[in-house]
């Protein structure tokens, strides 16, 4: 019997997208003469990316939107669509439910829209992803699904927030300048002008990291260097994520401190749990129930996957381990790929795959790896299948 891959990678950050690295893997294995068949099936774990990947596997639409960058200029980007199981009313009809919306928040607030000169965490705001929530709610969306790799922002939501209808109001009642830098002269929160339609609409949070919003593990610590946060700016914006938090909590009785998931994108997560009570989730395992994977699955004889590095930061819920978790529950072999792997796998890891594959195929610097990465996913996924073939004629 021919052996059937399912190819799954993530995204190999900042060289190939999940869907480009699975497209190298595959050409690798058809070049190697193992007579096999491939389904690629990239996947995304809340990363810049996993929306788009949501809506091609869905055949959702892509509306255009106008929305505000992290610096509040006018772009034009998009979100998705994708119709949403039809509730019946009577035993003869059935009316079409509202549809879901997909929003991800890199398309309006993240990174790769601003130049490297232009990076400061103390200014930069979210106001276009809230821009983009609005948009959906103009389309009728009452689950909306968002997923927020990639941000620009430090803001703790602020500017989603604000972009829906919040005020953040100091001790006169003025509504603070210059965010997410004055919020730690923040006072109180007016929600009375909040979007009424938020009310029915369920918010779902796509999580690439478990960090919580303070401290050193928090997201001002971890995520603000990779923003342009000074060692400075850091400690303001951790103090200024913290006296927005005791406000939440004054207000709302939820703690944005505590919850796990809640230092994604800056503690975007944790404002939208907070004011708007967000239900965070796991990225990766939320995006292979959506999409299905678990049928896919069902006919693989083998798993590959992999991203641009897997150690045991990887087993926190990154891609590659949701879908080798998946796999080994079907008692399926796992490959992973990576640009970087442990010189010795932990046992943890080694319960996950099978074999770990580091794809270089000789010493270079980043730059040149990240260069390389189709060329060397290629290269290894042939000389996988050339081993296979081996196997099979012997």
């Amino acid at each position: 019997m021919k052996p059937n891959f399912l190819i799954a990678p993530n995204a190999f950050k900042n060289s190939l997208s999940a869907g480009e690295a699975a497209l190298s893997i595959r050409n690798g294995l058809l070049k190697s003469g193992l007579e096999c068949t491939c389904e690629c099936f990239p996947i995304g774990d809340g990363g810049d990316g996993t929306v788009d990947l949501i809506i091609e596997r869905l055949g959702g639409t892509k509306p255009e939107s106008e929305a505000r960058d992290p610096l509040g200029r006018k772009i034009t980007t998009y979100f998705g669509l994708i119709a949403s199981p039809a509730t019946p009313t009577s035993q003869a009809a059935a009316t079409p439910a509202p549809p879901t919306a997909l929003i991800e928040m890199a398309n309006a607030s993240g990174l790769r829209l601003l130049t490297p000169s232009e990076l400061n965490p103390l200014r930069a705001l979210s106001l276009g992803t809230g821009d983009l929530i609005r948009a959906a709610l103009d389309k009728k969306a009452r689950r909306i699904i968002i997923g927020m790799g990639g941000s620009a922002t430090v803001d703790g939501g602020t500017g989603i927030l604000e972009a829906l209808g919040a005020r953040f109001l100091d001790d006169k009642g003025a509504p603070l300048q210059n965010l997410p830098e004055t919020l730690i002269n923040l006072a109180s929160i007016d929600t009375s002008k909040l979007d009424p339609r938020l009310s029915n609409t369920e918010l779902i949070v796509l999580c690439d990291v478990d960090n919580r919003l303070l401290g050193p593990s928090g997201s001002a610590a971890v995520f603000g260097p990779q923003k342009g946060a000074t060692p400075q700016a850091v400690g303001q914006l951790d103090a200024a994520l913290s006296r927005f938090s005791e406000i939440v909590r004054e207000q709302t009785g939820r703690d944005m401190k505590t919850v796990v998931y809640g230092g994604t994108a800056g503690g975007a997560a944790a404002g939208l749990y907070g004011l708007l009570n967000a239900t965070l989730v796991n990225g990766i395992d939320y995006f292979l129930d959506i999409t299905d994977f678990d049928k896919a699955l069902s006919s693989a004889t083998w798993v590959i996957t992999g991203e641009g590095s897997i150690d045991e930061q990887t087993l926190q819920g990154k891609g590659p381990y949701g879908v080798a978790s998946r796999a080994k529950n079907q008692r399926l072999p796992v490959i992973g790929l990576a640009g970087r792997v442990p010189l010795e796998p932990s046992v943890r890891l080694k319960k996950c795959f099978d074999t770990l594959l580091a794809i270089g195929n000789e010493p270079t610097d980043l730059a040149g790896a990240l260069t390389n990465t189709t060329a060397n996913l290629t290269r290894t996924a042939e000389a996988i299948g050339h081993l296979l073939y081996q196997a099979q004629i012997r």
